[in-house]
């Protein structure tokens, strides 16, 4: 009795999991595409959600700014994703294949190292952001309140820098 209850229950739980899959995301020719979107997006809201709560407690005067900093980023974001721009995005796509081609090109013929070819390709992808938001974690579970308001500096300048770049790419 006890066996038949356990496999009922297993059969159950696998059964609602598939039933929330089946019907949690839009079908789509990308498989789990949207479901990686939608993670993407709740892990972005969370991480933002967790750097107001440090700007709350080591940076309250700067409050506001940061408000209309990530506001203003969402809409850039929101513009630049959006059909109307479809185009610009597309362009702009295949410059980066075209660059990213030529620097492996240089990497084959050996013109450049493999830790050139990385940096050339990514530098600019704001690996810093990542690498700051990870130095404010630190310095927040190290109670560095030095450190955290410096980092936290940081990155309200990063994302000042970013949005004015998404404007330029909007603009053209």
């Amino acid at each position: 009795m006890k066996l038949k209850a356990l496999l009922l229950a297993v059969g159950l739980i696998l059964a609602a999991q598939g039933f929330a899959e089946a019907h949690g995301t839009v079908p789509d020719t990308n498989g789990n595409h949207q479901r990686m979107h939608d993670d993407w997006h709740a892990k972005m809201l969370g991480r933002e959600q967790l750097l107001m709560s440090w700007v709350d407690q080591y940076t309250p005067e700067k409050k506001a700014e940061w408000e209309k900093v990530l506001e203003e980023k969402k809409q850039l974001r929101g513009q630049w994703m959006s059909p109307k721009n479809a185009e610009k995005r597309e362009r702009w796509k295949k410059g980066r294949m075209a660059k990213m081609q030529e620097l492996k090109k240089q990497l084959e013929e050996g013109k450049i190292t493999k830790e050139e070819f990385i940096k050339e390709m990514h530098g600019t992808k704001g690996m810093a952001h990542w690498k700051s938001f990870q130095s404010l974690q630190l310095a927040v579970e190290n109670k560095d309140s030095k450190q955290a308001k410096a980092i936290l500096n940081q990155l309200l300048a990063h994302y000042k820098a970013h949005n004015a770049k998404m404007k330029e790419k909007l603009a053209e």
